[in-house]
């Protein structure tokens, strides 16, 4: 299996409920490891930017305002298959059809509130992780 790398983000609606020791418990149980980790309140252009991919869609200001109304806790995951491990025990983004012992079953308040994002794939890792850490951040 291949050691990869990805990016996590707890969100705010976590962050705010002092969950984020129990999320970062459950990433570390499946087998991945934290390598870089900071908090930051992103600003609305920021989440602008971040979530460009989806400007086009009609959740997109709902999202940005979301993101930029609290502090958030970014990280870089490394392990086997790390995107796709971090992918299952994230669940699926709508936590009513997430699956028992995932996070968003167990932490999401709502499909937009469902306290945690995943990169999706090698590519989006890799400008996610860029994004928010410089190379002297990453520990790994």
């Amino acid at each position: 299996m291949a050691i990869e790398r990805s990016f996590s983000m707890i969100k705010p609606d976590a962050v705010r409920r002092n969950i984020t020791g129990a999320i970062t418990t459950m990433l570390e149980e499946a087998g991945l490891r934290i390598i870089a980790c900071k908090r930051v309140h992103m600003s609305k252009s920021q989440a602008e930017e971040f979530y460009a991919v989806h400007k086009e869609r009609p959740f997109f200001a709902e999202l940005t305002e979301f993101m930029s109304s609290g502090p958030v806790i970014v990280q870089i995951l490394e392990g086997e298959n790390a995107i796709a491990r971090n992918r299952d025990i994230m669940g699926a983004t709508n936590p009513a059809e997430a699956k028992a012992g995932t996070i968003r079953k167990k932490f999401a308040l709502s499909l937009g509130e469902n306290s945690i994002h995943g990169s999706d794939a090698a590519a989006t890792a890799a400008q996610e992780m860029a994004y928010w850490f410089s190379g002297s951040e990453i520990t790994g």
